[in-house]
C-alpha cells in the first residue's frame, strides 16, 4: 500500500497555492507600492552592471547560445531561456544589496523574486506573440510582485531559517515557485506540486554570509533561487509529480530534517501586508540592519571629520539581529564582507559623510582610518530596540551612534529608529526613490531611452496596460 498517496497534503502548501492561484489583489496601496518596487529593483540591477564582477555572471551559460524568442535581460542585449534569464535578472538586482528588505524572524529581500517573475512574464509574452496571440500585461507582473512579497514575507514573520544555519533565499525559491507556476497557468494542484519540489530542494547554507567565508555568492544566491523556481514550475507543468507531505513527513520531511522538528506556519492570512510595509533601501547600498547607524554617522560627520585621529571610542547602540549578523571585527576580505559589517559602514559614514557601492571596493577599504576607527568601536544591544524591531505595529530598525574624543569630550548620541525607506517615512522617501531610479537608468541608457522608461513607469494606468513584451523591449541595450 502506498501510504504517501493516501496522506493529506500539507496545509501550508495548500494555503500558499490557493493564494497564488485564486487571490486577486485589490489594495491600491499594494499595487502602487509594487510599481515602486519594480522601478527600484530594476534600477539597482542597472547600477550593478557597472561592476565587472556582476557582469561576468550575465549572458548565456554556454557562450554563443541562441534562444529564439528568448527572455530579454534588462540593461543588456541578451535573450536567454527563462531558467537562466531568471538567474541573470535575479543576480543583477541583488548584486549591490540595494533592493528592498523585509525584517522579521527571518530576513530577506522580497524583490529578489522579480528575477523569476520578469523572466516568466517575458517568456509567456514572447511565446504568445510568436503564436499570434496577445502578450500578457504589466498588471499581471504587479499582481505577482505583491503575491511573491506576501508569501516570502509572511513565511519570514515567525519561521527563522537563520537560526538553523539556512539562508533566506529558500523563501525566495518558495515564493517564486508558487507565483510563476500560477502565472504559467498552473492549477492549485500544480502549484502544490511545484512548491513541494522547492521545499525538498532545501536551501543553501548561510556560510557565504559570515566570517571567515563571506563572499560574492550572497550576491547571486537569490538569482539561483529564482532560476530553480522557474525550472520547477516548467517541470511541473510538463507533468512532473509532487510530494504531498514534503514538509511534515516524519523523519524525512523538511521540518524534521532541517527545521529542528518545528512546524512551519503562516503568522497571518495572506493578503498584501508585506508589500505595504516593505522597507525600501533608498539612499545607501548597505545591509538594512545598519541603515539607521549609517544615517546617524552621516549626521555626525561634520562634527567628527576633522577630528578622526582624536577619537577615543565610538559606541553603536543597536538591536539583537544586527549584533547577530553584521557585528564584525578583524579583517574584511572583500566588498561582500564589508557591506555586511556595521562597524565598516558606520566608519565610512563618519569619515566620508556618504556611502556608495564604491566605498566597499579595495581602493577605499585601504584607507587606514577605517580600520583604526573600527578598532575603537563598541557595539551594544538596547533591549527596547530589539523588542520594537519585532513589534508588528512599529517594525523599527533602530541604531544610535555616539563618538567620544581623547580629551574627554563627546558628541551627542544620535539615534535613528526608522530608516528613510520605512513605511513611516514614505512621503519623505518616495521622491528620493524616484530620483534614485532616474539616476540608475542614466548609468545604462541614453537620455531618450531614460525618459521613455521613466515616463512609462511614472504613469500607473499606462504601465498596467502595457504589454510585457513591449516593456521588456524598452529595457534592451545594444
Amino acid at each position: 500500500m502506498n501510504v504517501q498517496n493516501k496522506s493529506r497534503t500539507d496545509a501550508l502548501l495548500e494555503e500558499i497555492a490557493d493564494y497564488a492561484v485564486n487571490e486577486q489583489i485589490t489594495s491600491q496601496e499594494a499595487l502602487e507600492t509594487a510599481r515602486y518596487v519594480l522601478m527600484d529593483t530594476l534600477g539597482g540591477g542597472f547600477l550593478a552592471q557597472r561592476y565587472p564582477e556582476c557582469r561576468k555572471h550575465l549572458g548565456p551559460i554556454v557562450p554563443g547560445t541562441i534562444v529564439p524568442n528568448g527572455v530579454r535581460v534588462p540593461g543588456t542585449s541578451f535573450e536567454l531561456d527563462p531558467v537562466h534569464a531568471a538567474f541573470n535578472i535575479g543576480c543583477m538586482i541583488r548584486w549591490l544589496d540595494y533592493n528592498d528588505t523585509w525584517l522579521a524572524a527571518e530576513w530577506g529581500h522580497p524583490s529578489d523574486n522579480l528575477g523569476a517573475i520578469l523572466a516568466t512574464a517575458d517568456y509567456i509574452s514572447r511565446k504568445r506573440v510568436a503564436e499570434g496571440k496577445q502578450s500578457i500585461k504589466m498588471e499581471q507582473v504587479l499582481q505577482s510582485i505583491v503575491k511573491a512579497h506576501e508569501i516570502q514575507g509572511v513565511l519570514a514573520l515567525n519561521n527563522s531559517l537563520n537560526r538553523h544555519g539556512l539562508d533566506h533565499v529558500l523563501f525566495v525559491k518558495v515564493a517564486s515557485t508558487a507565483v510563476v507556476t500560477a502565472m504559467l497557468g498552473g492549477t492549485k494542484d500544480d502549484v502544490v506540486n511545484a512548491l513541494s519540489q522547492a521545499w525538498i530542494d532545501n536551501s543553501s547554507l548561510r556560510t557565504y554570509r559570515h566570517a571567515p567565508n563571506t563572499g560574492s555568492r550572497k550576491s547571486w544566491a537569490a538569482g539561483d533561487a529564482c532560476s530553480r523556481a522557474v525550472r520547477f514550475a516548467l517541470m511541473t507543468l510538463n507533468g512532473e509529480m509532487g510530494y504531498k507531505t514534503a514538509l511534515s513527513a516524519p523523519g524525512w520531511g523538511f521540518q524534521d530534517v532541517l527545521f529542528g522538528g518545528q512546524k512551519l506556519t503562516l503568522a497571518r492570512k495572506l493578503g498584501s501586508y508585506v508589500i505595504e510595509n516593505v522597507l525600501f533601501k533608498i539612499s545607501y547600498p548597505a545591509e538594512f540592519h545598519a541603515q539607521t547607524a549609517l544615517e546617524a554617522a552621516i549626521e555626525l560627520h561634520d562634527d567628527v571629520a576633522g577630528r578622526i585621529d582624536d577619537i577615543d571610542q565610538v559606541t553603536i547602540t543597536t538591536h539583537e539581529s544586527a549584533i547577530r549578523i553584521i557585528d564584525k571585527t578583524g579583517p574584511l576580505e572583500n566588498p561582500a564582507d564589508r557591506d555586511h559589517c556595521i562597524q565598516y559602514i558606520t566608519a565610512v559614514g563618519l569619515i566620508y559623510g556618504e556611502l556608495t557601492a564604491d566605498h566597499y571596493e579595495d581602493t577605499v577599504a585601504q584607507d587606514p582610518r577605517i580600520d583604526r576607527l573600527r578598532d575603537k568601536m563598541t557595539v551594544v544591544e538596547e533591549p527596547r530596540y530589539s523588542q520594537e524591531y519585532l513589534d508588528s505595529e512599529k517594525r523599527s530598525i533602530a541604531n544610535a551612534v555616539q563618538v567620544e574624543f581623547n580629551d574627554g569630550s563627546s558628541t551627542e548620541q544620535i539615534a535613528v529608529e526608522y530608516p528613510i525607506g520605512h513605511r513611516r517615512r514614505r512621503d519623505e522617501g518616495i521622491p528620493l526613490l524616484l530620483q534614485k531610479f532616474e539616476n540608475n537608468l542614466r548609468t545604462r541608457f541614453p537620455h531618450r531611452q531614460v525618459k521613455q522608461i521613466y515616463t512609462l513607469c511614472q504613469d500607473e494606468a499606462t504601465l498596467k496596460n502595457t504589454n510585457v513584451n513591449d516593456f521588456m523591449k524598452l529595457l534592451v541595450t545594444p
